[in-house]
Parts: C-alpha cells; sequence; structure tokens
C-alpha cells in the first residue's frame, strides 16, 4: 500500500499567503463587480491585505492549523478552522477600522470584511481538507481489487464503530473485505446508508441476510454490546457455518494487544441462561438504614459487595471484619470513594480468636452481622482438614457466641450448596456451621438464618476468573468431568438475596435462590470462549483433567424429604422439616472437633462429619492431589 502524501505545514503557510491575497481582492471584486469603484477603494484593500498577511497567519498558528496532519483532517478540525478564521477576522476588522478612524485612509466599505471571512473558511478549509480528499484517493486507489476477489461481510451494529469498520475496509483494499449492508435495531437506522452501505435490516434479521446477500463473513462492531448479542450472532454464525469477527473496544486496543487479550469482556450475567434476580428495595432499605452493621469476610468477594450494597442504605456504621490486612484495605479505599458519608471501622481479626470478637463487639455493639468469612476452595480444604474445622465451624461457633451475647438483631450466614449430603471437606464444616446458626437461633429465639447458593461468577478463585486466565494464554481450558453440572448466580444476585433474606428473617430459615436449571460447566466454558470471538476447538482447545477429591457432579440445594415454600420474594425460597439442622447434643459435636482438630485427629472429624450430617459420605472421597487445583 502506498503511503499517504504528507504534504508540510509551510508548504500550507505559502498556500494560507496567497489565498489571503486571493480572498481579500476577491471580496472587493464581487462587491463592485470590477467596476470604477474597485479601483476608487483599492488603497483600503491593500491596507486590508497587508494587516491580514501580518496577522491571519500568526492567529492560525496559534489555534494550531500549522501542527496537524490535514489528510487525517474531521469535523473537530474543521470547527477549529471556522473558530480560526473568524478570530483571525475579528482581529484584522478591528484594526482595519482602527486605522480608518485615524485617517490613515479613506473609504472602507464593511460588506468587504464579511466577504473576505466567508471567502477565508472555504479557501483556509478548502485547501485543507483537500490534502484529506487527495490523501484517501491515494491510499484507496493503490491496490486495484475486482469484487469478486473481496470477502463478502454483514457489519452487525450501525454506530459509530460501525461507521469507523466500514471507513476503513474502504481505505484499505487489500484487508479484501466488501461491506454489503449494516444490521442494527434502531428503527431510525433501517434503509438508511452510511458511507455508501446500506442498513437492510435488524439483527434478528441475521439467517435471512446471511442467505440472500451471499455473505462469507459477519463483524460485530458494537464493542460495548451485552453478551446476549454476542452470543445470537455467534449461534447463528455457527448454525450457518460462518466465521465472524469482534471488534475489540478501543481500550483493547490501546493495550497493544493483538491476541486473544484484545477481545471484549464478557459480561458475566450471559453466562446464567437465565434472568437475574431482582431486588425488593423496600424491605432491605428498612432493615439496614441507620443500622450499626458488622460484615466478616469485608474483603472477599462477596463480602467486599455486602459492603457497597449496605453502603447504599445509609448506616450509621459499617464495620468491616476481615483477616487478610490488603484485601481489607483495598475495600476500605474503594468504599470510602464511593460512599463518604458513611462511617467505615475495618478490623484485622481471625474468626477463631473470641476474644478479639468481644472486643469489637463491646466496642461497637453491631444490631446486624453478615457472616461471609470462610475457607471456600474445596481441593485446599481436603489437605487442611483442621483449618475447614476450626475457621469454618469455630469461628462461626464464636461469632455467634459473641452476637447472642451481645444481643444483635439479625444474624446472616452465607452457605453453599456444597453443605447439602456432603461429599467434601467444605461442605461438610459448612453444614456443621449451618446447624451452629440454626440452633442459635431456635434456643433464643432470635432472628439467625442461614442463606444457601450455588457458585458465584466472577467471584474470586471460581472458575470464571481461571477460564478467563486459561483463554487469555490462548488455551486449554481445563475441566474435570465432561458431566460436570453446577448452580451459577452473580455476585450482585449473591448480595441480593443475602441482603433480602436479613430483611424477611424471623429467625431459623434456611433461605435459597431459585437458580433455574444446572449448567454442564463445559458448556459454560463455551459460552466464555464464543463471547470472546473465538472458537472452541479450534482456537481455545477444552480438555478434561478427571474429578478431583469431594467434587460432585451434580449439586442441591436441600436434602431428599425437605420441602420448600414461597416467600414475599418470588425468586426467594425457604425450607421447611428442618429437624435435621436442630441437634441437642450439637455442643458436644462441636467440641469433639474442636479437640480433634486440636490435635490433628483427621479420622476422627470425618467420622463425626459422616455420622452427625445426614448423607454425608466425606470418608469415601480419595485424599487431595495438588496437581488437581488450578
Amino acid at each position: 500500500m502506498k503511503r499517504r502524501p504528507n504534504i508540510r505545514n509551510k508548504y500550507i503557510l505559502l498556500g494560507d499567503l496567497v489565498l489571503i491575497v486571493i480572498s481579500i481582492l476577491g471580496s472587493y471584486a464581487l462587491r463592485f463587480e470590477l467596476g470604477p469603484l474597485f479601483f476608487q477603494y483599492l488603497p483600503s484593500a491593500i491596507w486590508i491585505l497587508v494587516t491580514a498577511i501580518i496577522f491571519k497567519p500568526i492567529i492560525y498558528y496559534l489555534f494550531g492549523l500549522y501542527r496537524r496532519m490535514w489528510m487525517y483532517a474531521s469535523v473537530q478540525e474543521l470547527k477549529l478552522v471556522v473558530v480560526a478564521v473568524t478570530s483571525a477576522s475579528v482581529v484584522v476588522s478591528t484594526i482595519v477600522i482602527s486605522l480608518l478612524s485615524l485617517h490613515v485612509f479613506e473609504g472602507l466599505p464593511r460588506s468587504v470584511l464579511v466577504i473576505d471571512w466567508i471567502l477565508s473558511i472555504v479557501f483556509v478549509g478548502g485547501l485543507r481538507f483537500s490534502l484529506r480528499i487527495i490523501g484517501d484517493a491515494k491510499a484507496t486507489g493503490s491496490i486495484p481489487i475486482k469484487n469478486g476477489e473481496r470477502r463478502r461481510v454483514i457489519i452487525v451494529g450501525a454506530g459509530d464503530a460501525g461507521a469507523l469498520v466500514v471507513r476503513e475496509i474502504q481505505k484499505n483494499p487489500q484487508m479484501r473485505f466488501l461491506p454489503v449492508g449494516f444490521l442494527d435495531d434502531n428503527p431510525a437506522k433501517q434503509k438508511q446508508q452510511i458511507s455508501g452501505v446500506p442498513v437492510v435490516g435488524k439483527i434478528t434479521d441475521l439467517p435471512k441476510v446471511l442467505e440472500n446477500y451471499k455473505v462469507d463473513e459477519v463483524i460485530i462492531a458494537i464493542p460495548s454490546a451485552p453478551g446476549r448479542v454476542v452470543r445470537l450472532v455467534a449461534d447463528i454464525c455457527r448454525l450457518k457455518n460462518k466465521p465472524f469477527l469482534t471488534m475489540p473496544g478501543i481500550f483493547e486496543l490501546l493495550g497493544g494487544s493483538v491476541n486473544v487479550s484484545r477481545l471484549r469482556e464478557v459480561d458475566i450475567t450471559d453466562l446464567l441462561r437465565r434472568q437475574p434476580t431482582y431486588m425488593n428495595e423496600e424491605i432491605i432499605g428498612a432493615s439496614l438504614s441507620g443500622k450499626i452493621v458488622l460484615v466478616t469476610g469485608a474483603g472477599g468477594s462477596i463480602g467486599k459487595e455486602l459492603c457497597r450494597q449496605i453502603s447504599r442504605w445509609g448506616p450509621s456504621e459499617l464495620i468491616m471484619v476481615g483477616h487478610g490486612e490488603n484485601s481489607i484495605f483495598e475495600s476500605l479505599l474503594d468504599l470510602r470513594e464511593n460512599f463518604p458519608n458513611i462511617s467505615y471501622i475495618p478490623f484485622i481479626a481471625d474468626m477463631r480468636d473470641k476474644n478479639r470478637l468481644t472486643q469489637i463487639f463491646h466496642k461497637h455493639n453491631p444490631q446486624i452481622v453478615f457472616h461471609a468469612a470462610a475457607h471456600k476452595h474445596v481441593p485446599l480444604m481436603e489437605l487442611n482438614i483442621e483449618e475447614a474445622v476450626t475457621n469454618n465451624i469455630l469461628g462461626t461457633k464464636n461469632l455467634v457466641d459473641v452476637s447472642n451475647d451481645f444481643d444483635v438483631e439479625k444474624f446472616v450466614m452465607i452457605s453453599t450448596d456444597k453443605a447439602i449430603r456432603p461429599k467434601n471437606i467444605m461442605g461438610a464444616s459448612k453444614r456443621i456451621a449451618e446447624m451452629i446458626v440454626i440452633n442459635a437461633a431456635i434456643e433464643n429465639k432470635k432472628s439467625y438464618c442461614v442463606v444457601r447458593f450455588g457458585n458465584v461468577l466472577g467471584s474470586r478463585g471460581s472458575i470464571v476468573p481461571i477460564f478467563n486466565r486459561q483463554i487469555a494464554k490462548g488455551g486449554p481450558i481445563t475441566i474435570t468431568h465432561p458431566d460436570m453440572k453446577r448452580y451459577f448466580m452473580t455476585i450482585p444476585e449473591a448480595v441480593y438475596l443475602v441482603l433480602q433474606s436479613g430483611g424477611m428473617a424471623k429467625g431459623g430459615e434456611t433461605f435459597v435462590l431459585n437458580m433455574g436449571d444446572q449448567i454442564k460447566i463445559v458448556d459454560l466454558a463455551e459460552d466464555l470462549i464464543r463471547l470472546s470471538g473465538l472458537e472452541p476447538g479450534r482456537d481455545i482447545e477444552v480438555i478434561f483433567t478427571g474429578s478431583r477429591p469431594g467434587e460432585k457432579l451434580e449439586e442441591d440445594l436441600w436434602d431428599e424429604g425437605l420441602t420448600f415454600q414461597r416467600t414475599i420474594h418470588p425468586d426467594i425460597y425457604q425450607l421447611t422439616n428442618q429437624s435435621d439442622y436442630y441437634a441437642s447434643d450439637l455442643a458436644d459435636i462441636v467440641n469433639e472437633l474442636r479437640d480433634f482438630a486440636t490435635n490433628g485427629n483427621i479420622l476422627g472429624i470425618l467420622n463425626i462429619f459422616d455420622e452427625k450430617i445426614p448423607g454425608a459420605q466425606v470418608r469415601k472421597t480419595p485424599p487431595a492431589d495438588l496437581n488437581t487445583i488450578n
């Protein structure tokens, strides 16, 4: 491809000087039609000419008209030309009228100054934009390609990005694309044209357009498009066996990446394959406004989002408790930036340190507690059984006891679907923690409840960030088993559920979210690949590594035999008949687990889990393998 011509600005300056002369003399000629009056007023024309030649180039320079590459001129440059010429004309007119008032010369037709302003805009702008026209002609005319040698493309999106795509294709014929039409859902754009390319329908018309226009390829030119739009286009292209490209956003382009990492960020909610749940704000607001609220695990994905959502409702104090100082510090910075009027009180504390918890409660007397602190990674807990017991079980027991001592109004514990008929240490430890909360609610007649949900998309350590890292590296994506299924929800959904449940809790409830059907992990991985503009198997390989210790192929949200009832929120259910959750000997169970964890008696811990938790099969789980941990 030939390079665009680079016209030096000194030549543009010379052109301006010539055009200044032509503009002023032309103004007089237009005003007096080269008659006797033209020559009569010629002395004033010379004074205007001298003034303009001195001052106009200086003003043009000050406005940057000699520091731009005009072969890339746009509407912004046109505005600049108008402002610069107008300013120069005002200065010249002021000087000339002042000279006239001093009788330096006689006679000045005022209309000439207006005509000169108009001609100057035409000449100065025309000179510069002619360079743009010449540059485009040179660039597009260097490689003659017949239409039959080009791939016919449809552009999805007739906005700024789509227009940019068409212009670049037209300027760069070596790309061998021929744009035949746009698809856009905006009714105002239907049957319109952009750079000579018509809008031929809506995005849902893509199957018909692919056939009617003999399309070879599809370009998605909506960098900000939601994932459902990209999914729709990708699915249609896959069915019709048509390749598609995704235009990256400007920030990805500025990053300098040219491979996988240039792709658009996927909207997590489009991996759900269902509509996200909504929030009943009236209930939440009434339960949080003006309250002293404490959140454990405040530096984690769920805890941080909890703090952010709670802040919206104006608590009198928000106490952030976490074990990792870095995560608490980062959360605190983010919250103070977005909610500067909220009183945040951060504490670095271990849930296993009951004395530390007592100090915190004694100092601030929280009214509502959200318990999000826990060890959650299944493979790691298989290797650190004592830690799962001391943190997830004993830590919860400490927090519940201190909450009872200080008469906390509401206590909401976050649990997991892995607590149902657990096959792993993490799930079993969370089930005992659930029993601690429910028992305390029943025995003390407190508004304590458990909130149970499945995997959270996008949370720290979850599969979506892992898959994204693997995609960014070019693959492969590793999945343990092709039939592995899970319930999924987004971080905001998880937090909505927790806050709603806290508002509805009367005491002893276990709330679950209606999360639709379980999603196969392999389907989610393939969705993520396609939403990134790639093709599974071709661009990113998916491989299976074998199930890990403690993993189920499918999860449950409640035990067999239990029923559920609807709540005032249509997407939240409450479990009934929870007799298995109440254990008169729970204090003895917890004490035994404490002793076994302290002494490193793993077998004793496993026996208690399988004997005391309905349907538990923890002892049958094979030993963990470090190589299976992503």
